[in-house]
């Protein structure tokens, strides 16, 4: 009976959780005629993409843009978290137990508390109007995650592994390439995964560190839904679009990520 009741509650909490994506989904294939706030709920009489079309142009290019930062912002941010996360976890060092809590407290700095700062070290480095300053910027806010995820991963290689790596003659960075790097699949799935996600989703670095033209989605996406006058067919197809590559690499990577949470790879 129990075990019923728990079933029962979760199925609830679940459809409480879709409602808002039942809606994205109907009214992005409604006709403009069907769109209406008294109908919302209402399933579609004819589906129509005739939406889809309308605002793909206006997402286009900040798809791009958004592909151009996320894929290489989540890359180098991964590659070099897990360095980190392996030199802090087997190869200990005078200070460790320090850098470790300081590198630690960039995940805990918000967004619009070094915005202004930022702006003018981009703006002194030359680096404020392109891509290129935006995804140094995510890759360096993305690795205090990155480094907690591989750090802890890599405190369940075992100890031996890299002893006999020593006995070998490997180096640190041998035993890094030829031993930790090809059993770090579910680490890179769960840092890939949150990393792609976090760079795919920004607006505010997005805004205010980039030129017109190197706009991401999410930047697209405001300018369709904050108009004066809502098309909400268009807003919820616009969002549907602009979420669907962060469904697909949930798809791709989410066996991985599960295996990544099972191994301890986002605890402690």
């Amino acid at each position: 009976m129990s075990r019923t009741l728990r079933h029962l509650a979760l199925f609830v909490l679940a459809c409480f959780f879709l409602m808002p994506v039942y809606v994205l989904l109907v009214t992005a294939f409604k006709s403009p005629g069907e769109v209406d706030v008294a109908h919302m709920w209402a399933l579609p009489r004819h589906l129509s993409l005739d939406t889809f079309a309308t605002v793909w142009p206006k997402l286009r290019g900040g798809m791009v843009n958004s592909v151009l930062l996320a894929v290489p912002a989540s890359l180098i941010s991964s590659f070099l978290g897990a360095a980190n996360g392996f030199v802090l976890a087997k190869w200990r060092f005078p200070g460790a137990d320090v850098v470790f809590p300081v590198m630690l407290f960039g995940m805990f700095i918000p967004y619009q508390a070094i915005i202004i700062p930022l702006f003018q070290t981009m703006s002194d480095l030359k680096l404020v109007g392109g891509l290129d300053g935006l995804i140094l910027v995510h890759v360096v806010y993305g690795l205090p995650i990155t480094t907690l995820i591989f750090r802890n991963y890599f405190l369940g290689l075992p100890d031996e592994l890299v002893e006999s790596a020593e006995i070998d003659g490997a180096g640190m960075l041998r035993t890094f390439f030829r031993i930790a790097l090809p059993i770090a699949a579910p680490a890179f799935a769960v840092s890939m995964i949150w990393q792609f996600t976090s760079a795919w989703n920004d607006f505010l670095f997005g805004l205010i560190l980039t030129r017109t033209e190197f706009w991401p989605v999410t930047v697209g996406l405001n300018n369709i839904a904050g108009a004066q006058t809502v098309p909400f067919n268009q807003a919820m197809a616009a969002a549907l679009l602009a979420s669907l590559p962060t469904l697909l690499v949930y798809l791709l990577l989410g066996r991985f990520f599960m295996r990544g949470l099972m191994a301890g790879a986002l605890k402690g």
